[in-house]
């Protein structure tokens, strides 16, 4: 395979990254630090990670002990919640109950509004200046950044490249008429085309209801323009557009969307029981572990017949660690966050365990460790074909997806029709905008 060396800040740079996976609830007040033991002494320190990842939950905790063996005296606890798990509302339950962790997750923009006066100012760290420029962005307020990012990460359809040449489909779909066709000749051939796993509120309403955001001709003046009023959902061309691709997915999917979460999803289309899937390259761990043998790659999610603008992918930061500003232990929280992308381990552990994209020019990645899935998100970030994550803009953050969510789940389930379902988006955003 083609060997992918250090990402390049140019490159990257081109990315239209906007935001994370998986956003967090309201911050609580602030009544004491976390975590236990003389941070200043080195000496006693357990450090409380709290995250969302559950696909790298294994990983982490090697990559814990390694730096425990390194730093005697120094003790990692890691909490995971996620994989459908509400995080925000998990992480909150943390801080309200005292037991508050050291480093935790923040998605940025509006999640960063809410948890900045518990962040501490990571400015002045040495790994700050390796950073790719986009990557500052969800994580910078008033000139000071917060943030260290895990990863990038993209999303679109992925396809098995087997099933494919099976249905005898040499053309890779770009167009919504061109997925059309290759789902029926799946269909011929009596293979799924789609296996939605619409049982998770996130897979709808962050990352499926982004794409109608993300095509807009300009996503942020279309935001600004609904915050303000001056712009509207119901009636918007791309919106109509967008539904379109719903539909196509109904059509050819699984019997049951609704039932269907995460690791069902993923399994499914593992074991070839469908061609297709919305998912990202964060499900390269459990593909491989299910079927090591499978040939998978990604697909644009086409909205329309215009070949040129439908053949991107949405790319982003999904999230980043913070340290809580008023932990005794926030010094050694620093010096394992430097490590972790500093050390010859830490970046052993992000490219070759976690099979992360790394966010920081001194890290390289190989395709041949990370895998098929993060080389066409680089390949496609490098061609400068990308989608903007959008979901951390939306007003109340993760109870609009969640009620975004909930309306696309009622579309599905035929209790609201198209329009209804974007009068409801409106509505929605009417609600929780300030």
């Amino acid at each position: 395979m083609k060997k992918i060396t250090t990402i390049s800040l140019a490159a990257v740079t081109a990315l239209s990254l906007l935001a994370g996976c998986a956003s967090k609830g309201a911050a609580p007040s602030e009544t004491g630090g976390a975590g236990a033991g003389n941070a200043a002494g080195g000496k006693n320190v357990t450090l409380k990670m709290f995250q969302f990842k559950v696909e790298i939950a294994e990983p982490l905790a090697k990559l814990a002990a390694e730096y425990e063996k390194a730093n005697p005296g120094v003790k990692i606890q890691i909490d995971t919640v996620g994989g459908g798990s509400d995080y925000g509302a998990a992480l909150m339950a943390k801080f309200n109950s005292g037991d508050k962790p050291d480093i935790f997750n923040n998605g940025g923009f509006s999640d960063l509004d809410k948890w900045i006066e518990h962040l501490e100012d990571l400015s002045d760290q040495p790994w700050v200046k390796d950073m790719v420029t986009v990557a500052k962005e969800p994580m910078t307020k008033d000139g000071k950044l917060y943030g260290q990012p895990l990863n990038l990460e993209g999303y679109g359809f992925l396809y098995n490249k087997d099933l494919f040449a099976q249905a005898g489909i040499t053309e890779l779909p770009k167009t919504l008429s061109q997925l059309d066709a290759a789902a029926q000749k799946l269909q011929a051939k009596g293979i799924t085309p789609f296996v939605n796993g619409y049982g998770e509120w996130w897979v709808l309403g962050n990352h499926f209801v982004n794409l109608p955001f993300a095509y807009q001709p300009d996503s942020n003046a279309f935001i600004d323009g609904l915050n303000k009023g001056s712009a509207k959902i119901p009636g918007n061309a791309v919106f109509d557009n967008w539904v379109k691709l719903f539909d196509l997915q109904l059509k050819y999917g699984n019997k049951n969307p609704l039932q269907t979460d995460y690791k069902t999803q993923v399994t499914e289309f593992a074991t070839g029981k469908a061609a297709m899937t919305q998912q990202g390259n964060w499900t390269q761990l459990q593909i491989t572990q299910t079927n090591p043998n499978i040939k998978v790659g990604f697909l644009p999610m086409p909205i329309s017949d215009d070949a040129a603008a439908n053949d991107k992918l949405p790319v982003g930061v999904p999230n980043n660690w913070v340290i809580n500003k008023n932990s005794p232990n926030k010094e050694e929280a620093k010096k394992f966050l430097n490590w972790l992308v500093t050390s010859d381990i830490g970046k052993k552990y992000i490219t070759e365990q976690f099979k992360f994209i790394p966010a920081f020019t001194t890290i390289t990645a190989d395709e041949s460790i990370l895998g098929p899935l993060a080389a066409d998100i680089m390949k496609y970030s490098k061609e400068n074909k990308t989608l903007s994550w959008n979901w951390f803009k939306f007003p109340g953050g993760e109870a609009s997806s969640k009620k975004f969510a909930a309306t696309m789940q009622a579309y599905v389930a035929k209790q609201k029709t198209k329009e209804q379902m974007l009068d409801e988006f409106q509505k929605t955003w009417e609600s929780l905008k300030k």
